[in-house]
């Protein structure tokens, strides 16, 4: 009886346990509790999902070691930049790899483009002057000796004309040579007569004076010589009145109809060099005008002073404007070579360990890349190993990157020793790089190698004459305010074989006379 009531007991206390959980489900549903826990779920991810997306840090555009935890100004005044979690958690291919935020990229004006296959259309830029057509240079010698008793042109420069007299003299053997003449003539020996004409013409006389003789039978006292042909009066040496000899040059006439140009090139460009190839000259006196030649001649020696190959260009002459000794900017045209793999002039690095470019990687990320260049012309320069068509080349603020590279490969390096217990190589590490100051004469340049030719003083530390040699000229130096001919003060370092100056200064005038003295600029 009693299990009967209890288990009664139990059934109603259940029913009435379901009825009230049914009654609190129902309050729940309706109170929107799971509509507000799922939205405050939702909230709180995206709180978390917008932290992600906040900097983790700010930095300095020129220096990424200067980091700040909010914004501001970087000690060269520029704003900093942030560094997001994404940018900071990627990993670089290689310690050289640089990686830059698109907004740093637009600040440094970072600009890329492609390595495509073309021909070079080399320009050789050179210096000339201005010279006489050596094959229409006529010197005037006496035939006997004599005395100046008249003298038509008086200056040197003087315009003369074919046939124009130039001088008269008075020569005892052109006198005797005359008589000796005359006589034959009065005994009517032809033999004679024949052998005294051709003695009177190899002394000069001419047909005209040879004929008024035999005609006049008379003796020409004093001969008069004429003008071989039209041109001007160079090297006169004569006045009236001087006793003169065969062996003494009396003057010099020279056609300007034509004349040469003769103009240095280096001779890194020599293969270019060939008969033929179209020139263009200017001259700093008419600036507006261009003369078009070819080259007449490539001359077969190098200078060993200034290293350079001579070319000849003919030029036609017939206004009179192109004068000896002008100063001429000459630009040769050599053929198109084959296909390579260009560059622009803009994207090479140039320096004594070598040349190498910036490669865009894509991404934001900048890899440094060796390359072997060979030729080149005013825009673009031929890449002989290192790069592959289509790849991307920064073209501007490549050296900072290629800074910041140079710096972060230091970083590894030195981060790699911190931990490593093997002990450097100290013969490497205690090496130092020969350096050595020196005065000298920049004689030819060539801006687009960044390559100076150079006569330098002795440098007795070394035990070294002075001697004429090609420097490269560091990346940091602005060769565009030297010129051929300026008297320097420079450093150079040895390294791997070849010379680059660090540091050149131009001297004054007064440095010039004692570099003169000292050997002989």
């Amino acid at each position: 009886m009693n299990n009967r009531n209890t288990m009664k007991l139990h059934l109603v206390w259940l029913l009435v346990g379901a009825f009230l959980g049914l009654i609190i489900a129902i309050w729940i549903l309706n109170s929107g509790y799971f509509t507000k826990l799922s939205a405050s779920l939702e909230q709180n991810d995206s709180v978390t999902h917008q932290k992600s997306d906040e900097p983790l840090y700010w930095v300095a555009p020129m220096d990424p070691n200067y980091r700040r935890d909010k914004p501001g100004k970087s000690p060269m005044g520029m704003d900093l930049i942030p560094v997001y979690e994404k940018a900071h958690e990627a990993k670089p291919q290689s310690p050289e790899t640089v990686y830059l935020t698109q907004q740093v990229i637009n600040q440094l004006s970072v600009q890329i483009s492609p390595v495509r296959k073309g021909k070079l259309k080399p320009i050789i830029k050179s210096v000339g002057f201005v010279q006489y057509d050596e094959e229409k240079l006529i010197h005037i010698h006496p035939r006997v000796d004599g005395w100046i008793e008249k003298l038509y042109v008086k200056s040197q420069g003087a315009r003369v004309e074919k046939n124009q007299p130039l001088y008269e003299i008075y020569s005892p053997t052109l006198v005797s040579a005359q008589e000796e003449y005359l006589i034959a003539l009065e005994q009517s020996n032809r033999r004679l007569i024949t052998a005294a004409e051709n003695r009177l013409a190899a002394l000069a006389l001419s047909e005209t004076l040879i004929a008024k003789i035999k005609q006049q039978r008379k003796i020409q006292q004093r001969v008069t010589v004429f003008s071989p042909q039209s041109g001007i009066i160079d090297n006169l040496n004569i006045r009236e009145g001087y006793f003169v000899k065969p062996d003494k040059t009396l003057m010099s006439i020279v056609s300007l109809s034509e004349v040469w140009v003769e103009a240095e090139v280096f001779a890194q460009q020599a293969f270019y060099l060939q008969d033929h190839l179209p020139v263009v000259i200017t001259l700093d006196y008419a600036p507006t005008k261009k003369w078009h030649g070819k080259i007449d001649y490539v001359y077969p020696t190098i200078n060993p002073q200034s290293r350079t190959v001579k070319v000849r260009i003919r030029l036609i002459n017939s206004t009179g404007e192109l004068k000896p000794d002008m100063f001429a900017n000459v630009n040769i045209y050599p053929e198109p070579t084959s296909e390579n793999l260009l560059v622009p002039h803009s994207a090479l690095i140039q320096s004594a360990h070598g040349n190498r470019v910036i490669v865009a990687l894509g991404g934001g990320y900048f890899k440094p890349k060796v390359v072997e260049v060979g030729e080149f012309d005013d825009k673009y320069i031929a890449i002989n190993q290192g790069l592959e068509e289509g790849e991307k080349v920064v073209t501007s603020a490549q050296f900072l990157i290629d800074s910041e590279s140079n710096k972060q490969a230091a970083f590894s390096r030195m981060s790699e020793h911190e931990f490593n217990d093997e002990e450097p190589n100290s013969e490497e590490s205690n090496r130092e790089i020969p350096t050595a100051t020196v005065k000298g004469k920049i004689n030819q340049m060539d801006n687009s190698q960044r390559l100076f030719n150079i006569t330098r003083e002795a440098i007795p530390q070394w035990d070294r004459a002075s001697a004429t040699m090609d420097f490269w000229v560091d990346t940091h130096i602005d060769i565009m305010s030297f010129q051929p001919g300026n008297i320097v003060e420079f450093t150079f370092e040895i390294n791997n074989g070849e010379f680059k100056i660090i540091k050149i200064t131009t001297l004054s005038n007064s440095t010039l006379l004692n570099l003169e003295e000292d050997f002989k600029l």
